[in-house]
């Protein structure tokens, strides 16, 4: 059994907490709502803390799963921040989709503590953390990913090393990048087989065994075809992450020229009320020419 600190506990974070409680560690939380934590802990066990320096404090582990830049820096290096009440030795792993350049800069100020830190962002939404099946990519030395990895293996099916301190978050950026070319494709072939008058279930049979065929086109043809979009990944949350892959790519010198249209086009979902909608709902900004047809 493990000692760890949990800071936030959304969507994601609260399923991935209660993977580590199942699997037997002993947990500390903090959620800014505490309401949110009160109930977890009613659900969960552990222990419940006021900030996030108390979660932190006597802990072996300390993960985050917050929102922003912000507030990663502020549930870190913040007044009341966990990295004031860890000691040298301790491990810390952030779950945050987030900058490149915040996960560098705990990298550096964790050096000075002796505190060990891996960016460890991840992909498979809300139904891949309830069901402890998320993919990890993660950023940070040897050493610490060493540690992290058994812990995280709790809610993960796969994890992956992928270089220094940051990484873990441009291969996020990555994923979010191909993630968005494929949902436009799929939208346009959607809304094409529509203006087409064919079957759509005969469609996807015919092209979802071939090059064509993609998790997104597994999982959301069908109720894209039928515009529901009350599920998974929310456009605002793309939106961030598309910025956060396009603001890098300006310090790299990588050309994404399709990312930055999607993110365009999300906009535009944004603009008509969809922010919250999952982003299979990229395709609602598309018209459909055959609304009349039984899809």
């Amino acid at each position: 059994m493990v000692k760890i600190a949990f800071i936030g506990l959304g969507v994601m974070g609260g399923s991935m907490a209660g993977h580590l409680a199942a699997a037997g560690h002993g947990l500390t939380v903090y959620n800014r709502t505490r309401a949110k934590a009160e109930a977890w802990v009613a659900e969960h066990g552990g222990t419940l803390a006021d900030s996030p320096a108390e979660a932190a404090r006597g802990n072996q582990v300390v993960i985050s799963c917050v929102g922003n830049d912000d507030d990663l820096a502020s549930v870190t290096m913040g007044r009341d921040g966990a990295f004031a009440t860890m000691t040298a030795g301790t491990l810390f792993v952030d779950h945050t989709t987030v900058s490149a350049r915040i996960a560098r800069q705990l990298s550096v100020e964790a050096e000075g503590r002796d505190v060990h830190v891996v960016d460890a962002p991840v992909s498979g939404g809300q139904a891949g953390a309830e069901k402890g099946a998320l993919s990890i990519m993660c950023g940070g030395s040897d050493e610490a990913f060493a540690a992290a990895e058994p812990v995280m293996s709790a809610y993960a099916a796969r994890i992956v090393h992928v270089g220094r301190a940051g990484a873990g978050q441009t291969t996020k950026m990555c994923n979010q990048i191909a993630i968005a070319g494929v949902l436009e494709g799929l939208s346009e072939a959607l809304r094409f087989a529509q203006a087409s008058r064919l079957d759509l279930d005969k469609v996807y049979e015919a092209i979802s065994g071939g090059a064509a065929q993609s998790w997104q086109m597994d999982n959301r043809w069908a109720t894209m075809a039928k515009d529901e979009f009350d599920f998974g990944f929310a456009v605002d949350w793309m939106r961030k992450d598309l910025g956060l892959a396009i603001e890098e790519a300006r310090t790299n010198g990588a050309t994404i020229p399709v990312a930055a249209l999607v993110d365009q086009f999300y906009a535009e979902v944004q603009a008509a009320g969809g922010g919250r909608n999952d982003t299979s709902s990229l395709v609602s900004r598309l018209p459909n020419k055959n609304t009349n047809r039984n899809r």
